[in-house]
């Protein structure tokens, strides 16, 4: 997580002209990302809790060293001040790698292998479809079936 929350938290305010939120979370999220990326296009997307839990299992994986309490207290932070409003659908049909990718939590390659899945075989239809491409975590997709769109 330190590769970028801090930061693009500092360009969003840069660009508002405001400081961070005050409230709970925000010394945490200062502490574990401070000076990494930019947090203006890391809170664009706005997301849900599990959306910001995602984005923190991601930054652990990069070196981000938080325990357990910290990322709670991040995430809510973050879910508070950048929650996801009405969370658009996702057209499996049309969307960009990088809307599957944030919208659906996918990594880059399956976000890859499912366009290049529609360009070969045309329109998806079902859920039961994604099966076929191969590299994809269906599941993962199934659990956000809600924000689907075909």
């Amino acid at each position: 997580m330190r590769f970028g929350l801090l930061a693009a938290l500092g360009v969003a305010a840069a660009m508002t002209g405001q400081e961070l939120p005050e409230g709970p979370g925000k010394a945490e999220t200062e502490k574990l990302c401070k000076g990494c990326h930019e947090m203006a296009r890391s809170i664009s997307k706005k997301q849900d809790r599990d959306g910001w839990m995602a984005t923190m299992t991601k930054m652990s994986g990069f070196g981000m060293r938080a325990t357990d309490a910290e990322t709670a207290i991040v995430v809510e932070y973050l879910a508070r001040n950048w929650a996801a409003e009405d969370l658009a659908k996702i057209n499996l049909n049309t969307a960009s790698a990088i809307q599957l990718e944030s919208g659906l939590n996918l990594k880059r390659s399956q976000a890859a292998a499912l366009i290049a899945f529609r360009k070969e075989h045309g329109k998806i239809t079902s859920l039961d479809e994604l099966t076929k491409v191969p590299q994809l975590d269906v599941k993962k997709i199934a659990e956000k079936k809600d924000r689907i769109v075909f």
